[in-house]
Parts: C-alpha cells; sequence; structure tokens
C-alpha cells in the first residue's frame, strides 16, 4: 500500500468570499471558515495521519490547527505550500485588474503557466516549489497517509502536476472552493485521484459558495 495523500483547501477568508486577489496577504479565517476547519478535524480525526505539511501562512495554519490538536500531531510548515504570488495585483479586485493591467491579465488568462500576474508567478514557478514537497512526503512517507493544507491556486497546480494535466488549464479542470478535500493515491502505475473537491463533511457549510 502506498502513499495517501490529501489536499486540504484552507477554509473561508474574507478574500473567498469577495474574489480579490489574496496571494501573500495574511488573511484570517472567518468565522465560517474556523467552523470549516473544526467539521474537518471532527470528520477526519480517525484517519491514521503520518503526518500534517501546512503553507506557513495564518488562514493555512488555523484550518490545520484543530485537526493537528485533535490527533496529536505537529504540522511541518513549508514555503512551497504557499498561495501564488499575484504582485500587483494584490488586495485587487478582478475588475480593478482588468482597469489597470489589462495586457497581462489577458495573457495570465489565456495561458497562467508561463504568464504570471503583474510582478508575481507563474503557475511553472508554483509547480516548481510546491512539486518540491511533495517530493518530500514520497521519500518520508512512501507507504503513509499524509495531509497537506494550502491554497486554492497551488493545490490545482499540484493536482495538474500529479495528473499530467497541462499546467495552462489549472483554473479550467479542476476547482478547490474553500475547505474542500482531494485525495491522491500513490500506485504501481503513479498517481490515481481518488476524490476531488469534497465538501461533504461540513454540513450546510457547503452551500456558501466564495471562490
Amino acid at each position: 500500500m502506498g502513499l495517501t495523500l490529501y489536499f486540504l483547501r484552507h477554509g473561508e477568508t474574507p478574500y473567498s468570499q469577495t474574489g480579490r486577489y489574496c496571494g501573500e496577504i495574511d488573511a484570517e479565517l472567518t468565522t465560517e471558515g474556523h467552523q470549516m476547519a473544526a467539521a474537518f478535524a471532527a470528520a477526519y480525526s480517525s484517519v491514521p495521519w503520518d503526518a500534517v505539511y501546512v503553507s506557513p501562512m495564518k488562514r493555512t495554519i488555523a484550518t490545520a490547527t484543530p485537526l493537528c490538536q485533535a490527533v496529536g500531531l505537529e504540522m511541518q510548515l513549508r514555503d512551497g505550500l504557499k498561495e501564488i504570488r499575484y504582485g500587483k495585483w494584490e488586495d485587487q479586485s478582478p475588475e480593478f485588474v482588468k482597469e489597470h493591467y489589462l495586457e497581462d491579465y489577458i495573457r495570465w488568462m489565456t495561458e497562467p503557466a508561463w504568464n504570471p500576474p503583474t510582478g508575481g508567478e507563474t503557475a511553472v514557478e508554483i509547480a516548481s516549489r510546491a512539486s518540491l514537497v511533495v517530493a518530500e512526503i514520497e521519500e518520508k512517507h512512501p507507504t503513509g497517509t499524509v495531509l497537506l493544507v494550502s491554497h486554492k491556486a497551488t493545490i490545482r497546480i499540484l493536482l495538474c502536476t500529479l495528473l499530467g494535466i497541462d499546467l495552462g488549464r489549472y483554473r479550467d479542470r479542476l476547482n478547490a472552493y474553500a475547505g474542500s478535500v482531494s485525495i491522491v493515491k500513490f500506485g504501481d502505475h503513479g498517481p490515481m485521484l481518488e476524490v476531488l473537491g469534497d465538501r461533504t463533511y461540513m454540513g450546510d457549510l457547503r452551500h456558501r459558495t466564495g471562490t
């Protein structure tokens, strides 16, 4: 039996409700975001976790904390799991970006693998840093069950990397709502996607439709 890797996107933040760009901004969870984190811990504390790897941002740490406390594991913080850097777009709405950085926005929307937000990161750069964390997990836990707590773009890019999906299509092929869980099992033939974007564990909170 090989590695089973759970990908958990952090709970709701004010930015996931408004749609404003939040990469390097160290946003807090909303009340509902904390409820999502508690619901995840309640639903998944019986899983035989071997390790928890977490982006070192407030929103991801707060999401991982209830589960880590419930199972007695110390989270492993990794910079490679941080969200995309949006550069000059940080804290701005898509409407503002289209008005002030239209050419960069069009390039990013058309081919984000190689075109970054103005002053930000490409999907290729994110895949490079985040994949190093996955490689570390595979080496340390070849037969374990590991939780990875990260962000919307980073999780989708990692899933594309593992599943052989064009990085330029990460926004078009996969979604990861706040608090959603995806599961990949590593077997003889490589990574197999078992679950994508599940939020049934959180009850009525799953109906919150922020980005």
